[in-house]
């Protein structure tokens, strides 16, 4: 009998750009106050109660805890300062599977292969490690070029949640992206260098 699948390891993971670690309390000083653009591309509609550093001192505390949820900090290797999260939550044990979110907090870590070489680092653990099956995301309509990096490493469109969100008066579709171990296995986050793709 296999051991359940488990998020309780909260590991450093490595890449030439970024660092991943186990998100702490002292991240939260570079958290933005206010990030209009962060909230609009997770579709995170402000709550005045999770606004405050207390709220959010606590919650980042409080992540070493789960054995459901993996919360690691990206870490910008070149000022070593915090520049996001990467999150792997919403663990189905029995189907081996679970979502993954990603922030990058502040205009000055986006655009910068950051969140791509983030993104290949925590599927490689999840895949690798955790020994998960199936790894799964939503991405609004608006924000292509996060599409652009999930299909980069090799997420793969599966359907359209139709006007999912409703952001600043508009209705906003969500697309449905997913990859399986066995395509981590053939590619390595690398699609585009796979002979028969």
């Amino acid at each position: 009998m296999t051991s359940p699948i488990s998020l309780a390891d909260k590991p450093t993971l490595i890449g030439d750009k970024v660092l991943l670690r186990p998100v702490t309390v002292a991240d939260v000083d570079f958290i933005p106050d206010d990030d209009p653009e962060a909230d609009r591309l997770t579709g995170s509609h402000p709550r005045p109660e999770h606004l405050s550093r207390e709220f959010k001192r606590e919650w980042y505390a409080t992540r070493a805890d789960h054995d459901d949820r993996l919360d690691l900090a990206v870490v910008d290797r070149a000022t070593s300062l915090f520049a996001g999260e990467v999150v792997l939550n919403d663990l189905h044990r029995e189907n081996e599977s679970c979502n993954f979110r990603i922030l990058l907090c502040g205009h000055a870590n986006r655009g910068r292969g950051l969140g791509t070489e983030a993104t290949r680092l925590i599927l490689r653990h999840a895949f690798e490690s955790v020994g998960l099956h199936r790894v799964d995301l939503e991405v609004y309509e608006f924000n292509p070029r996060a599409m652009r990096v999930y299909e980069k490493v090799g997420f793969v469109l599966e359907g359209t949640r139709r006007d999912a969100l409703h952001w600043a008066g508009e209705w906003v579709d969500a697309h449905v992206m997913s990859i399986l171990a066995a395509e981590w296995a053939q590619h390595h986050g690398y699609p585009e260098a796979t002979p028969d793709r």
